[in-house]
């Protein structure tokens, strides 16, 4: 995490409505374009990019044929780069996506042949229809960044995300996630059915001429980009909400919910403070500002909390889920609150604690 000003200090100098300026208009395009070809699922794509500008990972989680696959590559197009996908399947080896090392008679020695995770956008459709050894094999991939082979340590290119999909409903030929690899995850999206006035637009749409979209960044801009999500300011009182929120779902007798002690079996790692602040950065320079408010954090909690919190055996046959332990969370937590002040050079906001 970047360092974050003590609550006394310096406030932000723009307002939620103040004008974008260039990396909030180069976001915001990046999202018109892929929203000429994906109709609805708004929130998986802004998502989806959020996680790209925070440097993540994002799993998407839905049933067939609601444009996942089509969404995660077409943000890939309007980013630029290279794009790799990867169609996981129970048969599939760890050499098939990192690479291997293959002898040449020829040279009377081994040359390293690179997997498909050498790209800029890895899309790993259906993740978890891969035996367990496959996923561990993207540990190194998506937490270092590398793929050590033969000894030798091969670096992935910059910018790097794995976007990927699976299917929640199906049973045959799946092996669930390990609770290490959900949590190298900066977030995780479920998505739903399109709604019926969606389900027309994606009718009139496809059904003749699809649209095609346009590249709008490149990896040198991407770059850019994520170093500006990383400037955003962080007040410490923002900082000192996010760490109350990741620590009430590890210790909630402290927080005024025992009931929850029940419920959770493994609270989020800090992997969940540091990724809710980036994600958090990156929603804040999305819509325009150059600080990070509470609702920034509040938005995002589902998305990089429930999918790291492991749930008792009870909470499960009682059919308590993880969001719904999230939004406990939320509703007990209180977020710092926000004043806005109006001095001669503009408007700006400072925080109060309220615990």
């Amino acid at each position: 995490m970047a360092e974050t000003s003590p609550g006394n200090g310096a406030t932000p100098s723009r307002a939620p409505e103040s004008a974008p300026g260039e990396p909030t208009r180069l976001l915001r395009a990046a999202l018109h374009e892929v929203s000429t070809v994906i109709v609805g699922q708004e929130r998986m794509v802004e998502r989806s990019l959020i996680a790209l500008v925070a440097r993540g990972h994002c799993l998407i989680e839905g049933v067939p044929g609601i444009a996942k696959t089509l969404a995660v590559s077409t943000l890939a197009k309007v980013a630029g780069g290279s794009f790799s996908r990867i169609q996981f399947t129970p048969d599939l080896v760890p050499s098939d996506i990192i690479g291997t090392r293959i002898y040449r008679p020829s040279t009377e020695g081994f040359d390293v042949e690179l997997g498909p995770v050498f790209a800029n956008f890895v899309l790993a459709d259906e993740i978890n229809r891969a035996p367990a050894k496959v996923q561990s094999a993207l540990l190194e991939v998506m937490a270092e960044r590398q793929v050590s082979l033969g000894g030798t340590t091969h670096p992935l290119p910059s910018p790097f995300i794995v976007l990927a999909t699976q299917n929640p409903v199906e049973s045959e030929g799946v092996y669930p996630l390990p609770e290490a690899q959900r949590d190298r995850f900066l977030m995780k999206v479920d998505v739903r059915h399109p709604r019926a006035h969606e389900e027309m637009e994606i009718l009139r749409r496809m059904s003749t001429d699809p649209p095609v979209a346009h590249q709008i960044l490149d990896p040198v801009t991407l770059s850019e980009l994520q170093a500006d999500a990383e400037r955003v300011h962080v007040h410490q009182l923002i900082a000192d909400y996010v760490v109350r929120l990741v620590m009430a779902t590890r210790e909630p007798e402290n927080y005024q919910m025992p009931d929850l002690g029940n419920v959770l079996e493994v609270g989020a790692s800090p992997r969940a403070s540091l990724g809710l602040v980036a994600a958090a950065r990156a929603l804040a320079l999305l819509r325009g500002r150059d600080y990070v408010l509470p609702d920034d954090v509040r938005v995002l909690a589902h998305d990089v909390i429930a999918h790291r919190l492991v749930l008792t055996f009870d909470a499960l046959a009682d059919g308590v889920t993880a969001h719904q332990v999230v939004d406990r969370i939320l509703s007990t937590v209180l977020a710092p609150r926000v004043i806005w002040d109006e001095p001669p050079s503009g408007e700006t906001a400072s925080f109060a604690s309220r615990r």
